[in-house]
């Protein structure tokens, strides 16, 4: 019933084994840093450029701000204009104006 286990590999093959299993997950992990350490870069050039837009945006809003605040005033600058123009046309039409 009980017979013997006899093993076929010599111990030097089985240690040869996890050498080489433990050497290709070491490849395999180092690789796999290479791979985060380069999106790692590209996420932080990603940073950078959002940083520099951000940056331009708020340039963008004062200049805009700038130009809504001044078209503001030219508008009411040509009302006033205008109703001047026709405050004048009324009185020169109701003093010329003979009975």
């Amino acid at each position: 019933m009980n017979e013997p286990v006899t093993v076929t590999y010599s111990l030097e093959e089985v240690f040869k084994r996890i050498e080489d299993k433990i050497d290709n997950n070491q490849k395999e992990i180092k690789q796999e840093i290479k791979d985060i350490n380069t999106k790692l870069d590209k996420l932080n050039g990603i940073e950078v450029k959002i940083a520099t837009l951000t940056e331009k945006v708020e340039g963008m809003d004062k200049r805009l701000e700038k130009v809504e605040g001044t078209q503001k005033n030219q508008v009411w600058a040509l009302i006033i204009l205008l109703a001047g123009a026709i405050a004048t046309a009324g009185a020169r039409l109701f003093f010329t104006t003979n009975p």
